[in-house]
């Protein structure tokens, strides 16, 4: 409600056109090789939502239709495209949470604490391999069990 249209747009932009230009720009050369990989990079709060975070909640689930359509667009083609959605990971922006959101944060998620960046590196890592070549229009979640569907 109290949202600023600019807010909206501005997060909107970012996250959910920035990965649609990336694709679009991806694609030809994906197609001239007969295969490639496509991750994109969606979040827990596109499958479960975010209090205060509309535009970002959004954009990461719209991430997520987007992953799936472009899936089925270029399977044929030898192009798998998923997506990573990270629960809560430390980086410079988590630690500073405040100490009571964090442990709230670390009693919802079933392995009790915060993933860290490598965890979420080795699941593109994954993706990005041969043997996740059979695997396509998936969302992967690294969130230690928070988002659990």
């Amino acid at each position: 409600m109290r949202m600023p249209i600019d807010d909206w747009k501005k997060v909107l932009e970012v996250n959910l056109f920035g990965a649609f230009y990336m694709i679009k720009a991806a694609i030809r050369p994906m197609l001239k090789a007969k295969g490639g990989r496509i991750i994109n990079m969606s979040s827990v709060s596109g499958q479960a939502g975010q209090t205060g975070q509309s535009n970002y909640s959004s954009s990461k689930a719209g991430l997520i239709g987007l992953t799936k359509a472009t899936a089925r667009e270029v399977a044929s083609r030898g192009i798998t495209c998923n997506a990573v959605a990270p629960g809560m990971i430390t980086t410079d922006l988590t630690t500073v949470l405040p100490e009571t959101l964090k442990e709230q944060i670390v009693a919802a998620t079933p392995l009790g604490h915060f993933g860290e960046v490598q965890d979420v590196a080795n699941a593109v890592t994954f993706l990005a391999s041969d043997e996740a070549a059979y695997i396509t229009g998936q969302v992967l979640a690294v969130d230690g069990g928070l988002v659990m569907q």
